[in-house]
């Protein structure tokens, strides 16, 4: 295929996706297509190659009508075909985990190589959590955190790891639209209550965001951005 069809097939699929509200219930995605979609995020870069995600696909209506209530009875909770829950590890993220040791081992790497890469990680985790310490202590930012986010340490691994469950999302919602499938990311719930409709051990892993898949009932609306000028500044 050439550079300019790829281009325009892209840019196609940019235009076709937007936030879906209300799926078609009686339009399900096949287990193919579904495939493929969770495919693109396995493919899906994390960093230091951690991968740190899991990926829970709920289609039980029971355990869909549980989850509805803990995010704002959006109807896109039980109307979409599949509903993927974005869940990061924490715990084995920790340098020094056998999850950290297994993934640098997995490159056939060296063991000096592996030995300096894993040094690079712990130094970067312990510069990550001196630097967001040192902001929340002294911004009045850090109180509020506390209140919402359960007196959790500022700096953990959750505030790091959580981020790239976004780069699978991002690319799977597009990945979807390229095959003419809809989606809806969803970040209002509450996330200890649906932990524990999960029953996920948040020992070990949290959930970050959830994202519907499916069909539209209803038409696109127009999509509005800003101009290219107003995000790129050229330097």
């Amino acid at each position: 295929m050439e550079k300019e069809v790829i281009k325009e097939s892209v840019l196609n699929a940019f235009h076709f996706r937007h936030a879906c509200k209300v799926f078609d219930e009686n339009k399900k995605i096949s287990d193919t297509d579904m495939a493929y979609i969770l495919e693109t995020g396995r493919l899906s870069p994390s960093s230091f190659g951690m991968q740190g995600w899991r990926m829970l696909v709920i289609t039980d209506p029971g355990v869909r009508a549980r989850l509805k209530k803990e995010c704002w009875n959006q109807v896109q909770i039980d109307t979409s075909s599949h509903l993927v829950v974005f869940v990061t590890r924490t715990k084995e993220l920790e340098p020094g985990n056998d999850w950290v040791k297994s993934r640098f081992a997995d490159r056939g790497m060296p063991a000096e190589a592996q030995a300096a890469y894993y040094e690079r990680y712990a130094g970067f985790h312990q510069n990550l959590k001196t630097r967001l310490k040192g902001f929340f202590t002294r911004s009045i930012v850090g109180i509020f955190y506390g209140l919402f986010h359960s007196c959790r340490k500022p700096g953990d691994l959750y505030e790091w790891a959580s981020k790239q469950c976004y780069i699978p999302l991002g690319n799977m919602m597009t990945a979807a639209a390229m095959i003419g499938i809809d989606s809806c990311p969803l970040e209002g719930f509450d996330k200890n209550a649906v932990e524990k409709v999960l029953e996920l051990d948040t020992s070990r892993e949290e959930v970050v965001v959830l994202c519907a898949f499916g069909y539209r009932k209803n038409d696109q609306p127009e999509k509005k951005r800003l101009p290219l000028d107003i995000y790129v500044e050229r330097r």
